[in-house]
């Protein structure tokens, strides 16, 4: 949650030494760095048995601060972190390519589309990723691929295809260069369609989180796909934050997710963060 919150401050053109939010980018940073542990999982406790999606989001917040950090000093420790966090993805990894909830305990989907972003994040920073991690989460979310075209929960899940982990994998996908792919192809056929198919947007029992990602999607995919999408999201989000405090309670997680969600789909067009662009 601390890194879902310090990714929408820099989606608004927050650093830890410019704007009206670096005092929060700063704490947050520093928060997150001391939830790193020695084995590089960046987990705040048990996670409630599901470390795994913290440590990417962290993944992908700390690789986003690295970059706009002037402290020379904060930037070595974000470093380290980032060096040991990428070896505990990467060893973290299934035989199939794919990861879940705790560190080498399996694959399944969402968790693996989060790795692949904090992955992408940090080689953008400038991050060496072992060779061959981000080419096998490739070939999982390939063998996860349903009739439909989109991607189902986990390999070993029948072909019950999921909305939001396909709108995600296509996130993924344009993260690691797979913009003509086959599969990223489909996979958007698949989410636009449904997209489309409803008039009144998305209707999921994962809202926020799968338009966290279709958001994405459809931003890198172009002017026809966005400009399709983001006028009623946006009012859509205007019309549901809650007037007593400005906030949003996502997907009943609560209100800091929801919250941190819908401030990165409206910000996306600012352009401050390397991993949302075009």
């Amino acid at each position: 949650m601390t890194s879902l919150a310090g990714i929408a401050f820099l989606a608004n053109g927050n650093t830890s030494s410019r704007g009206p939010y670096a005092d929060q980018v700063r704490k947050a940073t520093e928060y997150v760095l001391s939830q790193a542990q020695e084995n590089g999982l960046i987990a705040a406790g048990s996670e409630n048995g599901r470390p795994m999606y913290g440590h990417g989001f962290s993944l992908l917040f700390l690789s986003s601060v690295f970059g706009m950090e002037t402290d020379a000093k904060v930037r070595a420790r974000i470093g380290k972190v980032l060096k040991n966090g990428i070896q505990l993805t990467a060893s973290g990894q299934s035989n199939l390519g794919g990861w879940i909830y705790t560190p080498g305990g399996g694959d399944e989907g969402s968790v693996t589309v989060t790795q692949m972003q904090g992955l992408r994040a940090a080689h953008n920073a400038g991050f060496t990723v072992p060779k061959g991690t981000i080419e096998n989460a490739v070939r999982y979310l390939e063998l996860c691929q349903t009739p439909d075209g989109g991607i189902r929960y986990s390999y070993n899940s029948g072909n019950d295809t999921r909305l939001p982990i396909s709108a995600a994998a296509i996130t993924c996908l344009y993260s690691a260069g797979e913009y003509e792919s086959p599969l990223a192809e489909e996979c958007m056929e698949y989410v636009y369609g449904q997209f489309k198919s409803r008039k009144n947007g998305f209707r999921s029992g994962h809202y926020f989180y799968l338009n966290l990602y279709a958001s994405q999607a459809f931003y890198q995919a172009g002017d026809e796909y966005w400009n399709a999408y983001f006028l009623g999201q946006r009012d859509s989000l205007i019309k549901t934050q809650s007037k007593k405090d400005g906030s949003w309670n996502g997907d009943g997680v609560g209100p800091v997710f929801g919250t941190s969600v819908a401030l990165i789909v409206m910000q996306l067009p600012y352009k401050y963060l390397p991993i949302y662009q075009r």
